[in-house]
């Protein structure tokens, strides 16, 4: 299964589970995700949903093998979600969103935190935004979101310069509520989802939505404009050359 659906103590925890490709997003990821993060939203017994990553990475980003194909082949199947349902999932989410950063995080695998409600990244992860690098535009309202999030100045750093930024960096910035240790990672982010899902989830839900609500008209205007860059740009000269190099580099396999 690309992607695991645990339920403990009203806590669905996800896991994307593509590790032999570092849980790269491909159309099939992206749709399940979506479809769990819509799930859980209608499931009365959840109170909090959980995101985390198998083996050594929490997500590469979107599968760039995949997006070459996108590119290249007129026949290209897209998914019933996709990464556009899956931003809009994400942006819907009526309850406590929590992500453990366990390992690796480029593009939607760090710009997801825009969404997240509480993050926790483990000591020895690393997060990029590769997109300057890939001759593309910011993705998932990144370019709204992160800026309320971390500060101007840091997120132009992360979302220009296509640079790793380490689980210190991301915790003085504000992209992240807590560093951990790697083993205790997942404990640490567990004890706090028990605390939010020991409330009452109408509560909870009110709570978010009084505190999303008033930027949500401008995250959804974000959407469409980044989307409208991303489209414009993907397929040029720049993102062509560097998807022709990944791939050759990497024959094919995800960051």
């Amino acid at each position: 299964m690309i992607l695991t659906i645990e339920d403990e103590n009203r806590i669905r925890t996800l896991t994307l589970n593509r590790p032999e490709a570092l849980n790269a997003f491909n159309e099939a990821l992206y749709d399940a995700t979506a479809e769990a993060l819509l799930a859980a939203a209608d499931d009365p017994e959840v109170a909090v949903v959980l995101i985390t990553g198998a083996g050594r990475a929490f997500s590469a980003g979107t599968d760039l093998a995949e997006m070459q194909e996108m590119v290249t082949n007129p026949d290209f199947v897209a998914g019933k979600h996709g990464f556009r349902g899956l931003v809009s999932a994400l942006g819907r989410f009526p309850k406590p969103l929590i992500c453990a950063v366990n390992g690796l995080g480029l593009g939607i695998g760090t710009t997801i935190l825009g969404f997240a409600d509480l993050a926790f990244m483990s000591s020895t992860a690393r997060l990029k935004c590769p997109f300057t690098s890939l001759g593309v535009a910011p993705e998932a309202a990144s370019s709204y979101l992160l800026p309320r999030l971390m500060g101007r100045q840091n997120a132009a750093w992360l979302l220009m310069s296509s640079e790793w930024i380490t689980a210190e960096e991301a915790l003085r910035m504000g992209l992240v509520f807590a560093v951990c240790e790697p083993e205790e990672l997942l404990g640490e982010a567990r004890r706090h989802a028990e605390v939010l899902a020991s409330r009452p989830i109408p509560s909870l839900m009110a709570v978010k939505s009084a505190m999303v609500e008033p930027t949500r008209e401008q995250t959804l205007a974000a959407v469409e404009r980044e989307n409208a860059f991303f489209a414009e740009l993907l397929g040029g000269q720049a993102n062509a050359d560097a998807l022709a190099e990944f791939t050759g580099r990497r024959g094919g396999e995800s960051v």
